[in-house]
């Protein structure tokens, strides 16, 4: 199990996940059609060449999900009870098809959980970073996580 228990975390640990993924025109298209987004920056290459950025934006909920699923195997895998939600979501910047993206992850803030002794309650920062070094996305996720077995 890679995930990490309650206990194994303190306030300002940071991870450099390792696995990176370079976004590809399919990722985004698939995506796009699965999730029902018709919007013409997504999949009309002629109007995404139109707009101000001149090409594709990738859609910015597959942004988010990648940053997460990046983040997933040295966090939460096999200790996760539940996402509680997700907060302060930003992306200062766009993302583009073969832009190669990396994330990072703070934990910021840490507590009991009063309803569930087994769990403990951890948010996490995390950074989806491109290969210019430029964060393209950023929340805050809570995740409800298992405590040690006893």
């Amino acid at each position: 199990m890679a995930g990490r228990h309650f206990e194994d975390w303190s306030i300002g640990d940071r991870i450099s996940h390792e696995i990176r993924r370079t976004v590809t025109e399919t990722d985004n298209l698939l995506f796009s059609a699965m999730t029902h987004n018709p919007q013409p920056l997504h999949i009309d290459a002629e109007a995404a060449r139109a707009s101000e950025f001149g090409q594709i934006l990738v859609n910015g909920t597959f942004t988010f999900a990648l940053m997460v699923g990046l983040s997933v195997g040295d966090t939460t895998l096999g200790t996760l009870v539940a996402n509680l939600g997700y907060d302060k979501m930003v992306m200062p910047k766009p993302v583009f098809i073969g832009d190669t993206m990396r994330a990072e992850t703070e934990v910021v803030d840490l507590r009991e959980s009063r309803s569930r002794p087994a769990a403990g309650i951890v948010t996490f920062q995390h950074e989806l970073i491109n290969q210019r070094n430029e964060v393209v996305c950023r929340c805050l996720r809570t995740v409800l996580i298992l405590r040690r077995p006893v």
